[in-house]
């Protein structure tokens, strides 16, 4: 792991460093991390979601350097559906409440286990596979009992960079920090 590449993000323990090495899917929710948490409805009950181009590129950066990354959310959308495809993040789990099961699901497919897991979250429904992932984050907007339980707090605001955030802790943990020229969103 470069030093100088570790000093861009000052504030993340060298704990979080170490934990980062390890994992092979980053799992985000949807609603209040990749989004700021404001969900928009047309006159037509059309769902529409904002995402940010950094997190959006970070999430294929990670898929460039064989980190899988796996979308879970207690809600369904046809917006996180389409973006997640333009992506290219295949594993979407959408409308689980018990997002553990959804996690079971994930982890038999790719054959992962929690330890090489690390989940993003931001309120109690997250609170179970934050316990179990080998790394756990929350955004700043998380709820206080989130924010009390995780390993990291990102500095960078939900559906404004906090996904990001954490790709760019794995890449550099393990070393793929150069490797994601040429990508677009």
């Amino acid at each position: 792991m470069d030093k100088n590449k570790t000093d861009l993000y000052p504030h993340v323990h060298s704990t979080v460093w170490q934990r980062a090495q390890k994992i092979r899917c980053l799992i985000c929710d949807v609603d209040g991390v990749l989004t700021d948490g404001r969900i928009y409805l047309s006159a037509h009950q059309e769902e529409i979601k904002a995402f940010h181009a950094h997190d959006g590129y970070g999430l294929r950066a990670l898929l460039h350097a064989n980190i899988e990354v796996a979308i879970i959310s207690g809600r369904r959308s046809a917006a996180v559906q389409n973006r997640m495809e333009s992506l290219g993040v295949h594993h979407v789990y959408q409308g689980y409440a018990d997002k553990m099961m959804a996690f079971d699901i994930l982890a038999k497919e790719r054959q992962l286990s929690p330890e090489e897991c690390a989940f993003i979250g931001d309120d109690i429904v997250d609170l179970t596979l934050l316990d179990a992932c080998h790394l756990s984050v929350a955004v700043p907007e998380a709820v206080p009992m989130i924010k009390q339980r995780v390993h990291h707090i990102t500095k960078a605001r939900a559906g404004m960079g906090a996904v990001r955030e954490i790709c760019d802790v794995l890449m550099i943990s393990q070393g793929h920090d150069g490797s994601v020229k040429g990508l677009s969103m």
